[in-house]
């Protein structure tokens, strides 16, 4: 039993080492998982598409996502609607963070459904959000 305590204490202070450490851009792995942002497809409020292949999206909170989507998403430009889902589907509770998958369904009216995936870029900034032009802003 005390073999095991010590393997189960030195996996833990090596998780807790870990998450302190610097990374790359000299952040800590425990600050770069703070930025990580997230939201739920129930939870978009509004979307914008900017030129081929971008789509902006504002979630609860003011959060504003970016999204870019890997071909496939026709007119969504012009939809009216769309419907976001975890490319994952409820595993993690259908939550979608940076760096995810999702998968963009734009309803039909005439023409079959359009489903398309994107990933999920980064989190605009309320600088950012505010520097986009009208066209683009959710």
């Amino acid at each position: 039993m005390n073999r095991l305590t010590s393997y189960a204490a030195i996996a833990a202070a090596a998780a807790l080492a870990a998450a302190c450490a610097p990374t790359s851009d000299g952040t800590s792995a425990a600050g770069a998982a703070a930025a990580t942002r997230c939201f739920s497809g129930d939870q978009v409020r509004n979307f914008r598409a900017a030129g081929a292949g971008r789509l902006y999206v504002r979630a609860l909170r003011d959060q504003v996502f970016e999204l870019n989507t890997a071909g496939g998403c026709i007119d969504l430009d012009v939809a009216h609607q769309i419907a976001v889902t975890s490319e994952t589907g409820a595993l993690a509770g259908g939550r979608i963070c940076t760096g995810d998958w999702a998968r963009i369904t734009l309803p039909a009216s005439s023409a079959p459904v359009a489903t398309c995936r994107a990933r999920v870029s980064r989190t605009l900034t309320a600088a950012e959000v505010e520097a986009l032009p009208d066209a683009h802003r959710p």
